[in-house]
Parts: structure tokens; sequence; C-alpha cells
């Protein structure tokens, strides 16, 4: 179904609603903002409002219900505060009135029910979402524009989602309206700007995933669609975050052994996401699901840590340490098979995080001898990593600006010399050797510049003597 916004005005009169060429005995007018659909039936107002549900008997509840549902299809200006208060109060009461009719009634959902809901729900949450008030607009430090609509908003998605959970739903019959076009409208919602209708939205789509099969792999393709041109063209979309927390789900129940589609899935487009300027926003959503993946299928340690190192930051110490703690997190789970495949290429990264300047990004890697999973990793496999990160820990001990850092330096080097004592006494000592090494070559180098120096001023002497 597709809506669009239209302007109608309407005039009061009994029971009914009138346009001006039908009108008799005009009483008052208001202007209401309407999302056109096809058929649409509007609501009865002024003076006979629709009864509530204990007032009538329980054989005419089921013809309350459709007319309540068509009632709520009209849709009101929440930008003018000042207009149609009675009016947008009458309808915010009888959408709390269906969300408890359908929670606790039973035989309320009859099949012409169904697309009644849908329309409905159509009507008040599918619009084209007003653009961000700004360009420069971030999603860190500015505030998001709220929904001015949500008193009924949020009634509406609440009142969906029990339609959705109730133990009467049929999907089988459910499906000739919520189908693939109705799923893409819902997911391009996901880009409001308010976060309180990204949860719902949130809950409503998992809700959906979960009980129409024929439409798991349409949604799972079409998220896929969106993280791509998120990561490759535009860089902005407000709901990264809560479709990677549905996926993370979604993940969690795939079948053994995982698809190439979601092996793919999850090379060529999870891990590119670790690339945009605004990861903070969905990190942890991100690090679970890349974990996620791999408590399901091991062998994807090494295509994920490699990738990892692919995109690993050059210059932006705040997203160095979030890429360390998702790095933890995948150590956690890590079989000691996949850990010794890709144990160099990450050491050798840790030891220049260790080796930072800034003490945010050096602590976060010191920390992971805080680890006992990843002490005992590294204990197994001392021979290897020792000697990549030796040379760093010394120097740092010696050099590095920040007190509590080379406290931590000081504890790893303690936990390494009680790990393999022989190999670090013969790395100190080959350590040394190579300092004292440097040290004369560059005394050497010193030296010659000197004597270079001093031969450059004789030669300048010479000249202006004989010139």
């Amino acid at each position: 179904l597709q809506f669009s916004s239209i302007t109608v005005s309407a005039t009061r009169y009994g029971d009914k609603w009138f346009s001006r060429s039908q009108r008799t005995k005009p009483q008052t007018q208001v202007n209401i903002q309407l999302r056109s659909f096809p058929q649409i039936m509007l609501c009865q107002t002024h003076k006979d409002f629709l009864s509530c549900f204990i007032d009538v008997p329980s054989s005419e509840q089921p013809e309350l219900f459709l007319k309540k549902l068509q009632q709520c299809c009209v849709i009101f200006d929440f930008m003018d505060t000042l207009s149609d208060l009675k009016m947008k109060e009458y309808k915010r009461s009888t959408l709390n009135e269906l969300v408890d009719y359908i929670t606790i009634s039973r035989g309320c959902l009859t099949e012409q029910t169904y697309p009644e809901v849908v329309r409905m729900v159509s009507c008040n949450i599918f619009r084209t979402l007003p653009p961000s008030d700004s360009n420069e607009f971030d999603p860190e430090e500015d505030e998001p524009t709220l929904e001015a609509s949500w008193p009924h908003l949020q009634l509406v998605y609440e009142f969906f989602i029990r339609f959705l959970e109730s133990q009467e739903f049929q999907p089988s019959i459910a499906k000739k309206y919520i189908d693939q076009k109705f799923v893409l409208q819902l997911l391009e919602l996901f880009d409001s700007e308010d976060p309180r209708e990204r949860d719902y939205l949130k809950t409503v789509l998992h809700r959906i995933y979960g009980k129409f099969l024929g439409l798991r792999a349409f949604i799972r393709k079409q998220i896929n669609n969106i993280f791509l041109r998120f990561v490759y063209e535009t860089e902005h979309f407000n709901g990264v975050a809560e479709l990677l927390e549905i996926l993370g789900s979604i993940i969690n129940g795939f079948a053994l052994p995982l698809k190439a589609e979601h092996k793919q899935f999850l090379v060529k487009v999870l891990i590119p996401l670790h690339t945009v300027r605004s990861l903070s926003l969905f990190h942890a959503q991100l690090a679970y699901c890349i974990v996620q993946f791999l408590e399901k299928d091991p062998s994807l340690t090494e295509p994920v840590i490699r990738g990892l190192m692919k995109f690993w930051p050059k210059t932006c110490s705040q997203k160095e340490v979030m890429f360390l703690g998702e790095l933890e997190e995948i150590l956690d789970v890590i079989e000691p098979s996949q850990f010794v495949k890709i144990q160099e290429p990450l050491f050798k990264q840790i030891a220049k995080c260790v080796s930072s300047p800034h003490f945010q990004v050096a602590e976060r890697a010191l920390y992971y001898w805080n680890n006992e999973y990843i002490m005992s990793l590294i204990e197994e496999n001392s021979n290897v990593i020792l000697p990549i990160m030796f040379s760093s820990l010394y120097r740092i001990s010696k050099e590095h600006w920040n007190p509590a850092i080379v406290a931590l330096v000081y504890n790893v080097l303690k936990a390494f010399m009680e790990m393999n004592s022989t190999m670090f006494d013969e790395l100190t000592a080959t350590y040394k050797s190579d300092r004292q090494r440097e040290k004369k070559k560059e005394k050497e180098r010193e030296e010659l510049w000197k004597k270079l120096e001093d031969l450059d001023s004789i030669i300048n002497l010479w000249s202006h003597t004989f010139m």
C-alpha cells in the first residue's frame, strides 16, 4: 500500500463527515492531515462517538472493532499543537481501547479484521520522514528530532505488536497483507530520528521475521542492501544499531553448517561496517553479531581477524580503543587451534597499540593481560608471542611518558618472565646487545658528520683564502 499526504477540509455534522458540496447545516470546520488510501472510511465525530467495548454486547463487539479501526485511520496534524485537541484525545482513547481489546478478547481476529488492521497501521506509520534540521547533524552530539505525533504513533505500534503476538494470529491469512512491500516500507522507517520509534520498529520487524517464514530471505536481503548503501554511499542511516540488534538474534538462530550467503554477509557487509565514521553509535551491536558468527563457526575467525587488521584505524584513537575491545570479545570465544593461525599478525598489531603515545590505546591493549583466558593462550604460545612483544614492552618501560602505562608494562614483563624465564633472559640480553650496537652506530654517525662538517669548514676557508 502506498500512501501520500493530502489536506482535506471537512465539516463535522451530526454523526458523519460531509464534503463542502454535501453539507446543509455546517457547524464547525477542522483541517486534518490525511494520508490517502483506497476506500478510506472517515470517523464519526462531534455528537455521536462510537461506544466503548464494555458498553455493547459481546455479539456486537467484532463490528465495533472494525469501526474503531476505520475511525483510527484519520491522521491529525500534530505540528499545530492547538488544533483538534478534542478529536486528538478521542483518537488516543480509541487506540488505547483497541490495545486493551486485542489483548484480552478471544475470537476478535476474524479473517475480515486482518486487512483493516494492516490498513489502519499503514495509514498511521507509513509516511515521508522529515529531513534532518541540518546537514551537519551529529547523532553523537545533537539531540534527535522527536516525532510530534508520538502520542498516537506509540499506541499504533503497541496495538500492532499485540496483534502480531496474539495467540489467534494466523500468518497464513496475514501474509496477504503483510507482504514484501509492507516490509520495505517498514525498513525505511528505521531511518527515523526518534529512538522511541526505532525501538518499536525493532520489535515489530523481529516478530514479522519470526512468524513469516516466506519473508525471511527478503528481510535479510533488504537489510544487506541498507548496510551496503550506508557503507559505500550515504554513511547516514539512523537505524543501524537496531537492525544489527535484530541480526544478532537472527544469526543466533542460523542452522549449521552456515550457508555461503551468510558467510559472505559477514565478510562483505559486517566487516566493512567498521570503516564508517559513526561506528561508536552501533559498535556494541556489531561486535555482538561478529561474535555470534564465530561461535557458530570458529573457522571464520581468521578472515574476521584479518579483516579487522585491514580496516584498523590509522588516525582515530577512539576507534582503536573500540577495535581493541572487540578483539578481546573475539579472543574470549576463540578456539586454541584458530588462535595459532592468527597470533602473529594479531600481536604485531597489539605491539603497535602498546607503543601508542595515546595512553588510552596503550592501556586498552595492556588490559589483555588481565584476561585469564587470553593469558592462557599467550602462555601456551609464549615462544611466538614473547619475541613479537618484547622490544616494544622493554622500550616503553624505559621511555613512556605516562607512569600508569609504565606500571602496566612492568606487570606484563613480569608475567612473561614467569611464563618463560629462559627466553625472557635471552631476549633481554639480545635487546641490550642490539641497543649497544645501535648506540655505537649512532656515535659513529655523529663522528662522521662532525668530520664532514670540519672538512667543509676547511674547504670554505681555502676557497676564501685563494679567491
